[in-house]
């Protein structure tokens, strides 16, 4: 299994269909620091109260020359339903086969009422403009952690 990686370390590449169905690649925000955020579940309590924040702070975001990427292992048609509901301005990647939160080390054993299953555990990384990994966030708490992604950007 992949580790997560670390500040230094390229990002690694992601291909993945978008909410609206459109292939996307990370390498293509080269040049642009991304908020790459993995969460476990669309329209779930915390992943709403997550995206939600960094759809009201996108403004400042946009400021700092920074794009939001949320990934989950939604369907396109759950992604694109979430996104929808709630007016974000940002893309969701549809990743049911978990491939990015593998690449990213973010799939793991989770437990839940003494039940182990395989999950994403929320976690955020900010990739620089040379496409390598500047911030991770690990075992991210929601409330407040759009601000303090917004106080790392460069």
């Amino acid at each position: 299994m992949p580790t997560m990686p670390k500040p230094g370390d390229p990002a690694p590449e992601i291909s993945l269909p978008t909410d609206e169905g459109k292939p996307f690649l990370l390498s293509s925000l080269k040049g642009s620091q991304v908020i790459l955020y993995f969460y476990p579940k669309a329209d779930t309590p915390g992943c709403t109260k997550e995206s939600c924040a960094f759809r009201d702070n996108s403004a400042a975001i946009g400021k700092k020359n920074a794009v939001v990427v949320g990934v989950s292992p939604d369907t396109e048609k759950a992604q694109a339903k979430f996104k929808t509901k709630y007016g974000l301005p940002f893309t969701l990647l549809a990743d049911p086969e978990h491939s990015a939160a593998e690449a990213y080390g973010v799939w793991k054993e989770k437990s839940m009422y003494g039940k182990k299953y395989m999950g994403v555990e929320r976690t955020t990384f900010l990739i620089g403009q040379d496409g390598r990994i500047a911030h991770v966030f690990e075992k991210v708490t929601v409330d407040g952690h759009a601000g303090e992604v917004l106080a790392e950007l460069a």
